[in-house]
């Protein structure tokens, strides 16, 4: 049996291990949820990414020319997405999308209303996710003595 690729989502500070995830989701069976296509489209700013105003700067999305429009033609739907569980202090957990933006941009040009994903709780969102700069599992550039 051959290793799984190992895929990675990169957000800000953070990288995601999409192979981690799927590892969790694997150990883990859950059932998955929806995911309304047109909202997360607008948010990822995947509505305007064909026609995109000269002005416009998508803050969590692809930029015009990074997402491989021809691949995600040829994307599963029926593969559930990835949603990591962010923790905001005070206030539940803020969702982001770590795996499946091109499976969106596939559903949303052709109208589809929603998408099955698997969500993350933000216990396993902390198994997944690293700090780009100081790598896995360092909070911060000195390590106690």
């Amino acid at each position: 049996m051959s290793e799984p690729v190992k895929q990675w989502f990169h957000f800000g500070p953070w990288v995601f291990s999409i192979h981690a995830a799927m590892a969790l989701i694997a150990a883990t069976p859950r059932a998955a949820q929806l995911l309304d296509v047109a909202t997360w489209a607008k948010a990822y700013g995947l509505t305007r990414l064909d026609d995109p105003p000269s002005q416009t700067i998508n803050l969590i999305g692809p930029a015009s020319d990074s997402l491989d429009r021809v691949y995600a033609m040829s994307t599963d739907l029926a593969n559930p997405v990835i949603v990591a569980s962010l923790p905001i202090p005070g206030q539940p957990p803020g969702p982001l999308l770590i795996d499946g933006t091109h499976r969106l941009y596939r559903a949303w040009r052709e109208g589809v209303a929603q998408l099955p994903a698997y969500v993350l709780t933000v216990a396993e969102t902390r198994q997944v996710r690293s700090n780009a700069l100081l790598g896995p599992d360092r909070s911060r550039l000195n390590p106690p003595h």
